[in-house]
């Protein structure tokens, strides 16, 4: 029997759908989309939005099983995954990307590595792989329906539940940004869209051999060879897939130069083909062949009971011609703790990334000069003019405090002073005297950083100390500095760009 690599591709076919027009929220018809109420519990302690930016989880989830709890049909399973039997594979989430829409401007999307070491809410509250939270709290739910004599398709569902609103909570969580919606679908449901839509057209930096490599055990049943690989040939360049090989293609992970890593690169890449074939075929411009596509998989898709159409109706044209970019957060080192090999990441750092990409991708090419335009939650604070900042440059990046100041300027608050600093903080530092408390977290959310009080700063300021690692947030790159945001920034490798078949390795 063949171990399954532990699949991923779940996640695509719902980024797919995300990334390719949001044709699904113009379209009346939602019937027979299984909705969820797992964002209540996140919601009540998700941080506060800046703008009019949306955030949307996708979950691809690592389940060989249907929505009520049955196997997946076994010629599916073993004949066209080959992934051994529905046991395998439990509910992980092997596929998180958090897809970053902002009223105008290009998309940001970023993928969380599976093996990320993190703390998890929600189920027990321990630290887990990032995509054991959705299992953990699964499971802790199930034991105690049981005990109040729920069973069959009700346990199942409700169990689900459990687990959707974890991931989603330790995501919200690890990234200290909100979660507006999300979207999951199962293993099914990739095949069914790639199935739909093939030959899809990919593309490889080089050739790619992944054998498939049996199980061995001994007489006692112990593994003495894990079994593994896809059985995916593949030349360099572009090559046409049909569903089989494409879930090969975002399955592989053995011979792989980074594993795992390179395999997140590989989702990103099929989203951005897929997105362009769509494309290329008028699918995004026609609602007739759109509605055709979900018809085909919306029955293994599962959505937040929230989710109305209206709420993508500005952001659906910043979907579509390339305006999206995948990036991978960086990991600091592997290691093996209890056993499991694990990505180790620092959270302040991911945070600091995100927030910086998330706050560049959401500007607005010309800066906005007052507080009382647009939607009260986009503007500064009402204090904003009232509250006088004050940067000190402790980065090595000449005249940054200059720049800063007239662009915090340009947002409305008062100009003070802009200085070099006595001190070099690793990273940015905001603290706020008496009464700017609000401007102060509002200007701090800007740099990734955290606003504190602080008695030596005079009342109604906000000082700015801008540490090493500074990077120019906003629309505005400081001089000399590379004008594509992630590329500032430290991912795990370079990024995908939707608008064409990009090759990966």
């Amino acid at each position: 029997m063949v171990i399954a690599g532990r699949t991923v591709a779940c996640g695509v076919s719902l980024a797919v759908l995300a990334v390719s027009g949001f044709a699904w929220y113009t379209v009346n018809d939602l019937n027979g989309v299984t909705r969820s109420h797992a964002l209540d519990e996140a919601k009540k302690n998700a941080p506060k939005h800046l703008d009019k930016s949306i955030n949307l989880l996708l979950i691809g989830l690592d389940s060989r099983k249907d929505m009520d709890g049955n196997d997946l049909p076994k010629e599916f399973v073993q004949d066209e995954l080959h992934a051994g039997s529905s046991e395998i594979g439990g509910y992980n989430t092997n596929s998180l990307i958090v897809l970053h829409i902002p009223p105008s401007g290009k998309v940001q999307a970023v993928s969380i590595p599976r093996d990320d070491w993190v703390q998890t809410y929600g189920a027990d509250g321990k630290m887990h792989k990032i995509k054991e939270a959705y299992g953990y709290a699964k499971d802790a739910a199930e034991q105690k329906l049981r005990a109040k004599g729920v069973k069959g398709a009700d346990l199942e569902h409700q169990s689900r539940e459990a687990g959707r609103s974890a991931t989603i909570q330790t995501v919200q969580k690890l990234l200290d940004i909100p979660i507006d919606h999300f979207a999951e679908v199962n293993l099914l449901g990739f095949y069914d869209i790639a199935k739909a839509v093939q030959p899809i057209t990919v593309c490889l930096n080089k050739p790619v051999n992944d054998p498939i490599v049996s199980r061995v055990t001994d007489s006692k049943g112990n593994v003495i060879r894990p079994g593994g690989g896809t059985g995916l040939q593949l030349p360099a360049g572009e090559s046409q897939l049909d569903a089989a090989q494409a879930l090969s293609f975002v399955r592989q992970r053995h011979n792989l130069t980074n594993g795992d890593l390179d395999r997140t690169h590989r989702q990103q890449a099929f989203i951005a083909s897929v997105e362009y074939k769509l494309k290329q075929q008028g699918v995004m411009d026609d609602l007739g062949k759109m509605q055709s596509l979900l018809d085909v998989v919306k029955k293994d898709v599962v959505i937040d009971d929230d989710w109305q159409i209206l709420d993508f109706a500005q952001q659906a044209p910043n979907l579509t011609g390339g305006n999206v970019e995948f990036n991978t957060l960086p990991i600091d080192k592997f290691a093996n703790i209890g056993g499991q090999e694990v990505n180790q990441v620092d959270p302040g750092k991911l945070r600091r990334i995100v927030k910086q990409l998330f706050g560049q991708a959401a500007a607005d090419p010309a800066p906005a000069p007052a507080a009382t335009t647009g939607a009260p939650d986009a503007a500064p604070p009402a204090n904003a003019a009232d509250t006088t900042v004050d940067v000190l440059n402790g980065s090595p990046v000449t005249g940054a405090a200059a720049d800063e100041s007239k662009a915090l300027t340009a947002l409305g608050y008062r100009a003070g002073k802009a200085t070099n600093s006595d001190t070099r903080p690793k990273t940015t530092t905001v603290k706020y005297g008496a009464g700017a408390k609000d401007a102060a977290q509002q200007i701090a959310t800007r740099y990734g950083a955290t606003a504190t009080a602080s008695t030596a700063v005079l009342a109604g300021h906000v000082q700015i100390t801008l540490g090493t690692e500074y990077t120019a947030p906003g629309g505005t790159p400081t001089a000399g500095a590379d004008p594509n945001p992630a590329a500032t920034l430290q991912m795990q490798g370079p990024p995908v760009k939707a608008g064409g078949v990009p090759c990966v390795d």
